[in-house]
């Protein structure tokens, strides 16, 4: 805990075995209460070295989507308590030992979010992040920034941490379950008005790390565009979209039916708890 709050950290997987155990060994078990993984039906050994490193793991019995497992990250850790999340890609592209000053600033009361930005710094292009992405970030970045009326350093950061009013106020359960989750989720968090405070971290960019193809980049860029004109259209009354209605759902009043399909494997759980006392 930090300033009394239960940290749980949460990790969305797929296909995540040769990267897992190293960001796992990184994070600061001196402050982080849990750790659950999800895996969205990975074809590797993700989930028995999961078991095995004693982290709380649940299994997608099918590929549900990046964001369909960030809402199964999300609701299980506000299950048990979670009043700060942080959310770890565990492809070892991040740094986990900063998950200490992302927690850090939200436990003491300054921000509701804290993103970990590739782009504040030099980070980015000197982690291998490919040109073409790091030119369309700063493209995409400048032009949410122009619409939202924020001035954010990059929109598509994967680490992340949150305080549970967030979780629970978010109509999440409107946003897609693929990709753009993670920028409509940005999205919300600025139009209901919580604070989003910035930190930088260096990124690594190598084989094992997970990352979109081109294709797929392309279709997330062109979301990214729609999502942002939403929020311009919905804040100047001209559109009304379900992703920013102040009655979506949300995590908290969910009825879980995506759990009927899910597999919860909490075999190892005792381990995870003896790890929290640390």
């Amino acid at each position: 805990m930090l300033n009394g709050k239960k940290i749980i950290v949460v990790m969305p997987a797929f296909n995540a075995a040769r990267t897992l155990e190293r960001t796992y060994y990184e994070l600061p078990f001196d402050l982080v209460d849990e750790v659950l993984l999800v895996d969205d039906c990975s074809r590797d050994e993700t989930v028995e070295l999961s078991r095995s490193l004693g982290v709380t793991t649940f299994l997608h019995e099918r590929n549900m989507g990046y964001g369909k497992n960030q809402k199964t990250c999300y609701r299980e850790a506000l299950s048990r308590g979670a009043d700060i999340v942080v959310m770890v890609h565990p492809d070892y592209q991040y740094s986990p030992k900063l998950v200490t000053p992302l927690v850090g600033m939200i436990a003491f009361g300054e921000y509701d979010v804290v993103l970990a930005s590739r782009i504040l710094g030099n980070g980015a292009r000197k982690g291998g992040m490919p040109l073409y992405k790091y030119v369309s970030n700063r493209f995409l970045t400048a032009f949410q920034n122009l619409l939202i009326r924020q001035k954010l350093s990059e929109y598509h950061t994967g680490y992340r941490a949150f305080s549970r009013q967030v979780l629970e106020s978010l109509p999440l359960e409107e946003n897609t379950n693929d990709f753009l989750f993670d920028n409509e989720m940005l999205a919300q968090i600025v139009y209901f008005n919580f604070s989003v405070g910035e930190i930088s971290c260096p990124t690594r960019y190598f084989e094992e790390a997970s990352s979109i193809n081109f294709t797929r980049s392309v279709k997330y860029g062109i979301g990214v565009l729609v999502t942002s004109l939403k929020f311009r259209l919905q804040r100047m009354r001209l559109g009304r979209f379900r992703i920013f209605a102040a009655d979506g759902a949300r995590l908290s009043c969910a009825n879980r039916e995506d759990l009927r399909t899910t597999k919860i494997s909490d075999m190892m759980a005792s381990k995870t708890e003896s790890l929290s006392t640390k």
